[in-house]
Protein backbone atom coordinates (compact mmCIF):
# COMPACT_ATOMS: atom_id res chain seq x y z
CA UNK A 1 0.00 0.00 0.00
CA UNK A 2 2.29 3.04 -0.98
CA UNK A 3 -0.79 5.33 0.52
CA UNK A 4 0.55 4.18 3.94
CA UNK A 5 4.42 4.60 3.04
CA UNK A 6 3.17 8.46 1.13
CA UNK A 7 1.55 9.39 4.55
CA UNK A 8 2.54 12.74 6.10
CA UNK A 9 2.85 12.76 9.90
CA UNK A 10 -0.08 15.42 9.91
CA UNK A 11 -1.90 12.87 8.52
CA UNK A 12 -0.69 9.96 10.71
CA UNK A 13 -1.79 12.00 13.72
CA UNK A 14 -5.13 12.04 12.42
CA UNK A 15 -8.47 9.86 12.34
CA UNK A 16 -9.06 7.01 11.15
CA UNK A 17 -10.98 8.59 8.18
CA UNK A 18 -8.61 11.07 7.28
CA UNK A 19 -6.02 8.00 7.13
CA UNK A 20 -8.48 6.03 4.98
CA UNK A 21 -8.96 8.81 2.72
CA UNK A 22 -5.47 10.05 2.50
CA UNK A 23 -4.53 6.00 1.41
CA UNK A 24 -7.42 5.38 -1.05
CA UNK A 25 -7.06 8.78 -2.83
CA UNK A 26 -3.35 8.34 -2.83
CA UNK A 27 -3.25 4.85 -3.90
CA UNK A 28 -6.37 5.41 -6.67
CA UNK A 29 -4.07 8.63 -8.02
CA UNK A 30 -0.68 6.62 -8.13
CA UNK A 31 -2.48 3.87 -10.63
CA UNK A 32 -3.82 6.62 -12.42
CA UNK A 33 -0.83 9.01 -12.97
CA UNK A 34 1.94 7.50 -11.27
CA UNK A 35 4.25 9.71 -9.90
CA UNK A 36 4.15 12.16 -12.19
CA UNK A 37 5.69 15.39 -10.11
CA UNK A 38 3.84 14.70 -6.92
CA UNK A 39 0.68 14.65 -8.29
CA UNK A 40 -0.76 11.66 -6.34
CA UNK A 41 0.07 13.35 -3.08
CA UNK A 42 -1.78 16.54 -4.28
CA UNK A 43 -4.84 15.07 -4.96
CA UNK A 44 -4.51 13.34 -1.95
CA UNK A 45 -4.36 16.77 0.05
CA UNK A 46 -7.13 17.71 -2.32
CA UNK A 47 -9.66 15.01 -1.10
CA UNK A 48 -8.68 15.21 2.38
CA UNK A 49 -9.45 19.24 2.35
CA UNK A 50 -13.04 18.05 1.71
CA UNK A 51 -13.84 16.47 4.25
CA UNK A 52 -11.00 17.39 6.81
CA UNK A 53 -9.09 20.65 7.99
CA UNK A 54 -5.66 21.14 9.68
CA UNK A 55 -6.22 22.11 13.38
CA UNK A 56 -2.30 22.48 14.94
CA UNK A 57 -0.64 19.05 14.00
CA UNK A 58 -3.13 16.91 12.75
CA UNK A 59 -6.70 17.06 10.81
CA UNK A 60 -10.25 17.09 12.03
CA UNK A 61 -13.62 16.35 10.27
CA UNK A 62 -15.42 19.17 9.31
CA UNK A 63 -18.71 19.96 10.01
CA UNK A 64 -19.88 19.59 6.48
CA UNK A 65 -18.11 18.52 3.68
CA UNK A 66 -16.89 20.64 0.52
CA UNK A 67 -13.99 22.71 -0.68
CA UNK A 68 -11.86 24.09 1.94
CA UNK A 69 -10.58 27.00 0.29
CA UNK A 70 -10.48 28.86 -3.69
CA UNK A 71 -7.60 26.62 -5.15
CA UNK A 72 -9.32 23.49 -3.82
CA UNK A 73 -12.73 24.01 -5.42
CA UNK A 74 -11.65 24.08 -9.32
CA UNK A 75 -9.05 22.92 -11.65
CA UNK A 76 -5.94 22.48 -9.22
CA UNK A 77 -2.75 22.60 -11.44
CA UNK A 78 -0.82 25.61 -12.31
CA UNK A 79 -3.36 28.10 -10.83
CA UNK A 80 -2.78 31.49 -9.62
CA UNK A 81 -5.56 30.69 -6.75
CA UNK A 82 -4.34 30.71 -3.13
CA UNK A 83 -4.20 27.91 -0.93
CA UNK A 84 -5.33 28.32 2.70
CA UNK A 85 -3.06 24.85 3.35
CA UNK A 86 -5.40 22.82 5.16
CA UNK A 87 -7.16 26.02 6.80
CA UNK A 88 -10.76 25.75 6.34
CA UNK A 89 -10.99 29.24 5.04
CA UNK A 90 -14.76 28.91 3.53
CA UNK A 91 -16.12 28.53 6.85
CA UNK A 92 -17.86 30.97 9.32
CA UNK A 93 -15.77 32.98 11.26
CA UNK A 94 -17.12 31.67 14.15
CA UNK A 95 -16.31 28.38 13.35
CA UNK A 96 -12.72 30.33 12.72
CA UNK A 97 -12.86 31.64 16.25
CA UNK A 98 -13.19 28.54 17.90
CA UNK A 99 -10.13 26.95 16.11
CA UNK A 100 -8.36 30.14 16.96
CA UNK A 101 -9.33 29.34 20.56
CA UNK A 102 -8.21 25.87 20.58
CA UNK A 103 -4.75 26.97 18.86
CA UNK A 104 -4.67 29.36 21.53
CA UNK A 105 -4.13 32.68 19.01
CA UNK A 106 -3.31 35.89 21.21
CA UNK A 107 -5.51 38.94 19.53
CA UNK A 108 -7.84 36.44 18.06
CA UNK A 109 -11.32 38.51 18.91
CA UNK A 110 -9.89 41.76 16.76
CA UNK A 111 -9.30 40.02 13.67
CA UNK A 112 -10.81 39.95 10.57
CA UNK A 113 -11.90 36.76 9.01
CA UNK A 114 -8.93 36.77 6.13
CA UNK A 115 -6.51 37.61 9.21
CA UNK A 116 -7.85 34.53 11.12
CA UNK A 117 -7.05 31.84 8.39
CA UNK A 118 -3.60 33.40 8.31
CA UNK A 119 -3.27 33.44 11.82
CA UNK A 120 -4.41 29.55 11.71
CA UNK A 121 -2.49 28.93 9.63
CA UNK A 122 0.72 29.56 11.09
CA UNK A 123 0.01 28.30 14.17
CA UNK A 124 -0.51 24.83 12.03
CA UNK A 125 2.89 25.42 10.95
CA UNK A 126 4.44 26.11 14.55
CA UNK A 127 2.73 23.35 16.11
CA UNK A 128 3.71 20.54 12.89
CA UNK A 129 7.61 21.85 12.84
CA UNK A 130 6.73 21.17 17.23
CA UNK A 131 5.98 17.39 16.22
CA UNK A 132 8.07 16.77 14.10
CA UNK A 133 10.96 17.72 15.68
CA UNK A 134 11.62 21.15 14.30
CA UNK A 135 12.65 24.64 15.47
Amino acid sequence: MPGKDAMPSTVERSDAKAKRTWVETYDSAMETYGDEGGRARRVAFAALKHTHEKVGDHWEPKDGKGPSDKQSSGPGRRTSRPTAAGVDANASKSHLMDVAKKLDIPGRSSMKKDDLVKAIQKANNRKTDKARGKK
